[in-house]
């Protein structure tokens, strides 16, 4: 009789424990992000105080950013994610096919206090960034002068390298071709500029690399691969800062962008997503980012919080923003499908 009491009562305390132990491994939020430094800053500026502070396990995942990912997981009904990193493009198109929702934006933040254009109905912006050039102090004698200078094989002879998709390219082909920057995106929306950037884009075609993740263009210059790279910023100081590589940073015509965080539709853990999105949303958590990595924030009232040394390397300090083009998330919502199959066409060419 005791022994049945006993083993009673160890499975009451079993059961309780359980009961206990549930809850709180069921608070996990699940990020899926484009990977490399970026991620790394991510995770030392807000993944892992959100998880100190909150108690809530946080999982990472990698993708190179493509919708075609996200679109496969709602499709399938197969969501493990909470939350993903996109660009702004992607939150118009992703939200135009269903599968981001919604954001409500009384459970993150008033939407006065974000950046033009950062506060989206899909997507909420995270961080301000530049499209820029860099190079090997080391390798090339003259230095460039213009992310343009990338159509110029004569003075600057070798392979190059560029993301491995239309957006930024475009832009650049056309202004490399004598467009004015205020009127890039009214050329780029007729078939005879679409024609135009990608018979520029012909004259360097067989000198390109294409590179699909952040990390790569800093990798690439390192092995001698390539003379010069397209690239984001932040991935090229943090190889300058952190190991001490002799890259270069070319600002103008840069592109100015921004980095958003969606919910994508079917997600399991939606309540603690909102509360990541609120957490981030606080000012001075906000402007932690460039700490680790030199990406602005697009709260309106972070940028107090920003450290002082930290401001100079932003894509937004004042010598930075000499000669740029915002890039225009909403041309790319609606022609960015169009463009991404002429641009797949032609690399098969």
């Amino acid at each position: 009789m005791k022994r049945v009491c006993r083993t009673s009562l160890l499975a009451l305390a079993s059961a309780a424990i359980i009961s206990q132990v549930q809850p709180a491994s069921a608070e996990e939020l699940t990020v899926m992000a484009t990977g490399g430094a970026w991620q790394a800053a991510l995770r030392q500026a807000w993944f892992e105080p959100f998880a100190k502070t909150t108690g809530i396990k946080f999982n990472e995942q990698e993708y190179t950013g493509e919708l075609g990912k996200i679109k496969a997981m709602v499709e399938t009904g197969n969501v493990p994610i909470d939350l993903v990193t996109v660009e702004t493009s992607t939150v118009l198109q992703g939200c135009d096919a269903g599968v981001l929702i919604r954001l409500d934006y009384s459970k993150i933040a008033d939407r006065s206090r974000f950046l033009p254009g950062t506060a989206l109905d899909c997507g909420v912006g995270i961080d301000v960034y530049g499209d820029v050039l860099a190079y090997d102090t080391t390798v090339l004698k003259e230095a460039p002068s213009s992310v343009l200078d990338i159509f110029d094989t004569k003075k600057f002879p070798g392979k190059r390298a560029m993301r491995k998709a239309p957006a930024q390219n475009l832009e650049w082909a056309l202004m490399a071709d004598g467009v004015p920057i205020a009127d890039v995106y009214k050329v780029l929306a007729t078939p005879a500029g679409v024609d135009r950037a990608f018979k520029k884009l012909d004259t360097i075609k067989k000198d390109i690399v294409w590179w699909d993740a952040g990390a790569q263009p800093p990798q690439l210059l390192a092995s001698k691969e390539v003379v010069m790279t397209t690239a984001w910023n932040g991935r090229i100081q943090s190889a300058i800062d952190q190991e001490k590589r002799p890259f270069a940073i070319v600002w103008d015509n840069q592109i100015v962008e921004y980095d958003m965080i969606a919910i994508p539709k079917g997600a399991k853990n939606i309540d603690l997503a909102y509360k990541y999105l609120a957490y981030a949303a606080q000012p001075e958590v906000g402007a932690q980012l460039g700490r680790f990595i030199p990406y602005g924030p697009v709260l309106s009232d972070a940028t107090p919080f920003v450290p002082k040394d930290v401001l100079p390397k932003l894509p937004t300090a004042p010598d930075h923003m000499k000669l740029y083009l915002v890039g225009d998330v909403e041309f790319w919502g609606d022609h960015g499908e169009d463009l991404v199959k002429r641009f797949n066409a032609w690399l098969a060419q």
